[in-house]
């Protein structure tokens, strides 16, 4: 188990060979990263026994940008016929696994694949819960299966509290069809990975109050006109009828970097296309001068050095709200809604909840 495995979008191998190679050398974990452009995943080699388990040990999945799931195990050679025969005899001295995982990357031939994997998921079950190594109740390590091919697959371990939500990360959501734009399932893919989902009443409710910067045509206004809040959508352009005809809605037709609310609302989400630097001051100066108590805002990236450009961009915030001496939480992840961008979401912790 010398290897972890870890997905991505496609494009950004990169990303996360940096990103890992930085929690590594953090950690004192020796081994190298490794990848292909556009193969969708990213492994990191270590040097000495138990080095994948103790690098996952020492980071929360949640604090990982560009990594969409991860895995620590080996690649193992199938054959074409009694594939599960093998699977067994790889897993003979691994623990017992409270959950099972097949997943593919995420590219043409992940694709491809995700059909046999469908219908090797029931025989491949019965066959783990019969020989004792996979018992479905508890919490526990799950055992993640990638398939690279039908001939070769990733045996991986993961903590269920310590990897991915949704199998390979990506989370099963339907494009509404009153929605005006598809842009609306970042902002509701946010809410699913930001916000815990029992607290949905009390953090995302009616009686709330939201602003929606560069909000044209409305596709992330939806998201919380759904939630029944009250929006100031600000745009130059035109909104959708369909939300204005909704009366929660205000459109005002100004840029979205220079207006603010005259009180504070309870959230603000912005999806403007802008270089990130500028992104990150409205964002400091929204958090930092208290206009909202949560935020979501998308930072668009440039085309080199893209996570070297998120953890400066995420470090300067930081140390703008220690010299306001305001309690912010940030948390950043490239969702798989998003494209050449990483969303962030942002909590005032110092704010009094408004009176309901």
């Amino acid at each position: 188990m010398d290897t972890l495995l870890m997905h991505c979008r496609p494009g950004f191998e990169g990303e996360v060979c940096a990103e890992i190679s930085e929690h590594a050398a953090r950690l004192g974990v020796p081994g190298y990263a490794r990848s292909k452009p556009q193969t969708a995943c990213a492994e990191f080699v270590c040097l000495e026994p138990g080095g994948p388990a103790r690098l996952m040990a020492g980071i929360r999945f949640e604090q990982l940008i560009f990594i969409r799931q991860w895995a620590r195990g080996r690649f193992v050679e199938l054959p074409e016929q009694d594939r599960i025969s093998v699977l067994l005899e790889h897993l003979a001295d691994l623990p017992v696994c409270t959950s099972l995982w097949l997943e593919v990357l995420d590219s043409n031939d992940g694709k491809e694949l995700s059909t046999f994997c469908r219908k090797f998921d029931v025989p491949l079950r019965k066959a783990l819960l019969k020989a004792g190594r996979l018992v479905e109740q508890g919490r526990g390590a799950r055992l993640l299966l990638t398939f690279i091919s039908g001939r070769r697959v990733f045996l991986g371990l993961a903590e269920d509290d310590n990897s991915a939500q949704w199998p390979m990360g990506i989370p099963r959501l339907k494009f509404p069809r009153e929605a005006p734009s598809r842009s609306t399932l970042k902002l509701e893919e946010a809410w699913h990975h930001f916000i815990p989902r029992d607290e949905w009443d009390a953090r995302l409710s009616d009686d709330m109050t939201g602003v929606d910067l560069g909000a044209s045509p409305g596709g992330w206004t939806y998201q919380l006109v759904r939630r029944g809040m009250l929006v100031t959508a600000i745009d130059n352009g035109p909104m959708a009828e369909s939300l204005m005809d909704t009366g929660l809605v205000q459109h005002l037709m100004a840029d979205g970097f220079t207006w603010q609310p005259k009180q504070t609302v309870d959230w603000m989400v912005c999806d403007i296309v802008e270089k990130p630097a500028r992104t990150a001051s409205l964002i400091e100066t929204w958090l930092g001068e208290g206009l909202c108590r949560e935020a979501v805002v998308n930072l668009k990236l440039p085309m080199k050095q893209r996570h070297a450009e998120v953890r400066r961009l995420l470090e300067r915030m930081e140390a703008g709200f220690k010299a306001r001496k305001v309690r912010v939480s940030i948390a950043c992840k490239q969702l798989y809604h998003d494209r050449e961008e990483v969303t962030c979401h942002l909590r005032r912790l110092d704010l009094k909840p408004r009176a309901r």
